[in-house]
């Protein structure tokens, strides 16, 4: 019985391991419209909170917000038309030194809904390990 109940112990401890830092591993976009499909119902029911998967196109760059913690700022336009805010907090991750207009950003993030599309933030690691990681990936590199 002790062995079966040390076992149970151990293969709860590993899932927990791997669900805690499972988003910390940079995913691919297995299913684009999946995650296109997600991001639409999110912002159509108004929903926030939700972490998404995504890439789009940098239509608008913004300057860096430097009031309390610096994010990168620019928005994505997707394929479904839809636009998101970018949100990327360059005080603890490496800021997109090379993003420029046009260029594609594949994303994970945590979303939050608005009227202009919405925001995507917590695109870096969680320092506290209390929130799922984000990313962002350009020109084949993963910023976190």
């Amino acid at each position: 019985m002790k062995k079966i109940a040390l076992l149970v112990i151990l293969v709860f401890s590993a899932y927990a391991y791997v669900d805690k830092n499972a988003a910390s591993i940079p995913m691919s976009l297995t299913n684009p419209a999946s995650a296109l499909s997600a991001l639409s119902d999110a912002f159509n029911n108004k929903t926030s909170n939700i972490q998404v998967e995504g890439i789009g196109v940098v239509v608008h760059l913004f300057p860096d917000d430097r009031k309390g913690s610096k994010h990168q700022k620019f928005i994505l336009k997707l394929s479904s038309g839809q636009t998101v805010l970018i949100s990327h907090n360059i005080s603890l991750a490496a800021r997109i030194n090379s993003l420029k207009k046009g260029d594609m950003v594949n994303f994970y993030g945590e979303y939050k809904w608005n009227p202009k599309g919405g925001v995507v933030h917590w695109t870096h690691r969680d320092p506290t390990g209390k929130h799922r990681d984000g990313w962002l990936k350009h020109n084949g590199l993963i910023f976190q």
